[in-house]
């Protein structure tokens, strides 16, 4: 198997100061970070995935603003694949599935935010197209989030959509388990 390391949108505005802050995003930042410097160290491939919005109305992931930057912590390298996309799941717009292919590449490693949204809908996008899917768990942030009169901690939130990818769309470990195997 030949993989990829898949870093989606760790991007400024997911940051405090940012636009539209997660729970807890310097934590996972970090984390992709150090698996973005294993998977460079061993000379195996990255693509970096961001996000600008196409809505009028959006106010995060604003064209032409400093919160659609990919973060620094995971700032990509001029050889590394950085696609920009419009939509959640990755591979729609973007020609990564073609990359990927071209590439040989049949197993994703994935980082990045939001766990409840783009990082959720590319995992199981990735393993609808048969690629072998890993989430690095803690590499991902969430928000809180609002359902009805409930309001749901980023943590929460974050667990949930993690248990409910790992085995049936990926297998979902800590980057700790990643990195020792």
């Amino acid at each position: 198997m030949t993989r990829a390391l898949l870093i989606i949108d760790i991007q400024n505005d997911y940051f405090t100061g940012g636009a539209f802050p997660l729970v807890e995003p310097d934590a996972a930042a970090h984390v992709a970070g150090a698996l973005l410097r294993s998977f460079r160290e061993a000379a195996e491939p990255v693509v970096h995935i961001f996000h600008v919005s196409t809505d009028a109305n959006a106010t995060f992931f604003v064209p032409g603003t400093d919160g659609i930057r990919i973060h620094d912590l995971v700032a990509p390298q001029e050889h590394e694949v950085v696609l920009e996309k419009h939509e959640p799941n990755s591979f729609i717009g973007t020609g990564l599935a073609e990359i990927l292919a071209d590439d040989g590449i049949d197993e994703l490693v994935i980082v990045g935010m939001m766990s409840s949204m783009c990082v959720d809908s590319t995992t199981r996008a990735a393993s609808e197209l048969g690629l072998t899917v890993t989430v690095v768990h803690d590499g991902c942030a969430a928000p809180d989030l609002t359902f009805g009169e409930t309001v749901v901690p980023g943590a929460v939130v974050h667990a949930s959509f993690m248990a409910a990818l790992d085995g049936s769309f990926a297998t979902v470990v800590s980057s700790r388990e990643f990195l020792a195997a």
